[in-house]
């Protein structure tokens, strides 16, 4: 399987890796083959394109699987048929992520994460003057990638094909089955009535309370009524002298 490419420096069809496998992209495997409903992660071609310049410029083709069988290497990017806008209706495949070769170096620093976000620029999406954004994926696919090598305009190098590569999907409401579920319906009318014996014993509570305070209010402000005083009458008698009486 290979693809006429034009006169150059490399002739190779295909580029192989250094145990002299052919390379096929694949999704990230530190991630977990990270994939949204927009968005994959790819691995970084390390150690891949180790044959080239440095001037020559590596980028990701995405398509459509309809693409692949006749898909042409020399149509080059941001052009009407690889422009990321139209795709994927009038344009089966795009090109972005375009980078030299300097920055796949090899061998990769320990530790280091080497991944590529597909579909992460959502500034581009609608701007026809960016025909080469990495905008996300209109759909949840299946999508291809292969990386492809340009010396100016011309093909040099490419890798295989990636698998099919399916995005993750919302599942609607009405697809999520009630039996089994998590809160089953007899688990929901249990809860509502605690929840409202909880709110009645609540009630009681708080007028227990009210009434206990009301007492407690009443028996500290009363008092007794008192007891009447009898104040005993006297006759008021003159008081005289005797003496002067007896005189």
């Amino acid at each position: 399987r290979g693809v006429s490419h034009p006169s150059t420096a490399h002739t190779s069809p295909w580029l192989l890796t250094a145990d002299n496998v052919q390379y096929k992209p694949s999704l990230a495997s530190l991630l977990g083959g990270l994939t949204t409903s927009s968005t994959f992660t790819l691995e970084q071609p390390r150690c891949v394109f180790t044959t080239l310049q440095d001037d020559v410029v590596i980028w990701l083709v995405v398509a459509v699987p309809e693409a692949i069988p006749n898909f042409n290497n020399s149509v080059g990017p941001g052009t009407p048929e690889r422009e990321f806008q139209k795709f994927p209706t009038s344009a089966l495949a795009y090109m972005t992520l375009n980078t030299t070769i300097l920055n796949y170096p090899c061998p990769k620093t320990p530790g280091e994460i080497t991944v590529l976000r597909v579909g992460s620029e959502t500034s581009c999406a609608e701007d026809n003057t960016r025909p080469t954004c990495n905008g996300p994926l209109p759909g949840p696919g299946p999508y291809q990638v292969k990386f492809l090598a340009l010396e100016g305009s011309n093909p040099v190098a490419e890798t295989a094909w990636s698998d099919p590569i399916v995005l993750r999907t919302a599942q609607p409401l009405s697809s999520i089955p009630t039996t089994g579920s998590r809160y089953s319906a007899s688990m929901i009318a249990l809860t509502s009535i605690l929840s409202i014996l909880f709110a009645i014993l609540l009630g009681v509570l708080v007028a227990v309370l009210v009434f206990w305070g009301s007492n407690a209010c009443g028996g500290s402000s009363s008092f007794s009524k008192p007891e009447a005083v009898m104040v005993q009458r006297y006759n008021t008698h003159h008081v005289y002298d005797r003496t002067a009486a007896r005189l």
